[in-house]
């Protein structure tokens, strides 16, 4: 028996799973707290199926705080900025993307060392062991605890970065260091900026998990819990503390995740509506379809594992405004506000939810608080919502063919007859929590990206470390060793670069129990 929970921004969702069969779940309003909105999520679910905490193996969590914070630009830290990469890198200097407010509150405090190294391994510049000493002086004095490392093709070998973390560990003791191998992909300033994000967010990420422990030892729960990642996958909370960046997109990856178990299909398009925005996404083989391209988070590019998402303005809490005899829908939403601010909850503002109860696509709140819409405004707003839906799942198409799609979230409702493009569509049981449900169903996982060189070590052992490098980090994620497999295995020749290089990108998930 295991809770999954998805803390999103207009209500927070738990479902209660017994092995793989769904046995109830819940929604509650989101919370400004996170850990009292979990709090009563899974008081809500324990008291109506009467499951004793002590009945329960694990609890997994998605969030949007850290998202949120960043995007906001809000509870960051300070972050020393060490690069390994003189003077090869100094022509770029570190958050060169960032925005001014961002430079301004993560502060510009960097140290460009020699180091790093070429695509094949061979050094780029010479690691100095004094001067990385005396970087870290430097930033003990300034009293700075959180620290990005980086290094030129890390992803190859993460030695010097290895190195330099242990150095800077003796000057800084109480120091909180992101190694960028860890982190991002190759790809080096990209794979930088997703480091001193990752870092910025380090109280912040002590602040939820601690949060999140408090609410489960309020509600008396003692079983271990999990933090979904934006693969798919899950984290030990104890390791999410290191990687809080990891969690990016979670919530949109654990409806995919959910929607592909509910509707029994591996190979589909989601459509998640919720109450602010819908975000269409691809499952491939039951596991989201990631982005091939730098991702833009907060104006920020970064490299790391990512969703490929297509994100609307368009919920259930969307706006209506008509002007001129058109109709706009979104993006601005009343959020979480929907039972107080919409017309149906006796509110003065026209929502989404408004039409599609006016329709007859839901029964909830009054419906004699509309009665007097236009039917002419409905059917017209109705047309825009599944227009919007329409040109959604054309972006995320690879071709022109129909396929299924899987229609998840509470805002589902506003979809009343079939889209075009799409072979059918599916709203399966338990829809409107399939973010909770997804994030229950995550297995632990691991994954690298790295450029080998087969000339050197051939094809064969190529391979071999790449698995048992993906497989290292799968474990360390929390999966029992004899139920991993791989996944995922894409093999990319770099053509253009000697000793037959080839960049591996190698995935593998596990069970946790």
């Amino acid at each position: 028996m295991r809770i999954g929970v998805d803390v999103g921004g207009t209500n927070t969702d738990a479902a209660l799973m017994d092995g793989r069969t769904v046995v109830d779940a819940v929604k509650s309003v989101t919370t400004e707290d996170p850990g009292l909105g979990i709090i009563e999520a899974i008081s809500k679910i324990l008291d109506k199926t009467k499951i004793l905490p002590n009945q329960l193996e694990a609890i997994m969590i998605g969030t949007t705080q850290f998202t949120n914070a960043f995007v906001e630009n809000k509870r960051l830290e300070k972050v020393a900025v060490v690069r390994l990469g003189h003077p090869a890198t100094i022509s770029v200097p570190p958050c060169i993307d960032f925005s001014s407010n961002l430079r301004k509150i993560i502060g510009e405090n960097f140290w460009i060392l020699p180091g790093g190294y070429e695509f094949d391994g061979r050094f780029l510049g010479d690691w100095s062991e004094e001067q990385v000493k005396k970087a870290a002086y430097e930033i003990a004095s300034k009293g700075i605890k959180y620290i990005a490392v980086s290094c030129v093709f890390s992803p190859i070998n993460e030695k010097q970065e290895i190195e330099t973390a242990k150095i800077i560990k003796k000057y800084v003791p109480e120091a909180i260091i992101t190694m960028s191998h860890r982190i991002g992909r190759v790809g080096f300033i990209e794979r930088e900026n997703a480091t001193i994000m990752n870092s910025s967010l380090g109280f912040l990420a002590n602040k939820v998990i601690t949060s999140f422990d408090g609410a489960l030892k309020k509600l008396k729960i003692k079983c271990p819990f999990y933090i979904s990642q934006n693969d798919g996958t899950l984290m030990a909370a104890n390791i999410v503390k290191n990687y809080p960046v990891l969690t990016f997109a979670s919530g949109p990856t654990n409806s995919m995740r959910g929607a592909a178990f509910l509707s029994g299909h591996k190979n589909a398009i989601v459509v998640d509506i919720g109450g602010t925005t819908t975000d269409f996404g691809v499952i491939k083989e039951g596991f989201p379809r990631e982005s091939s391209i730098p991702v833009d988070i907060g104006g920020v590019r970064t490299n790391f594992r990512m969703p490929d998402l297509v994100s609307i303005g368009l919920g259930g809490g969307s706006l209506i405004e008509f002007n001129n005899n058109e109709v706009k829908v979104g993006p601005e939403s009343v959020g979480y506000k929907l039972t107080s601010e919409s017309l149906i909850f006796g509110g003065n503002k026209l929502t989404a939810s408004d039409i599609a109860i006016s329709q007859g696509l839901a029964n909830f709140g009054d419906k004699e608080k509309i009665s007097h819409l236009d039917k002419k405004i409905i059917i017209k707003t109705m047309q825009v919502i599944k227009q919007m839906i329409e040109e959604g799942i054309d972006r995320v198409k690879l071709n022109k063919d129909p396929v299924p799609v899987i229609l998840v979230g509470g805002g589902n409702i506003l979809v009343e007859n079939n889209l075009e493009g799409a072979e059918e569509v599916i709203i399966p049981d338990y829809s409107d929590v399939a973010n909770a449900i997804g994030a229950s169903l995550a297995q632990a996982g691991g994954e690298i990206d790295k450029i080998y060189s087969y000339s050197d070590i051939g094809r064969e052992k190529s391979l071999e470390l790449a698995k048992l490098d993906a497989i290292k980090r799968a474990k360390e994620a929390g999966a029992k060793t004899e139920t991993i497999s791989i996944i995922e295995l894409e093999e990319i020749p770099l053509s253009y670069l000697p000793s037959g290089a080839v960049r591996l990108h190698v995935k593998a998930v596990g069970d946790l129990f």
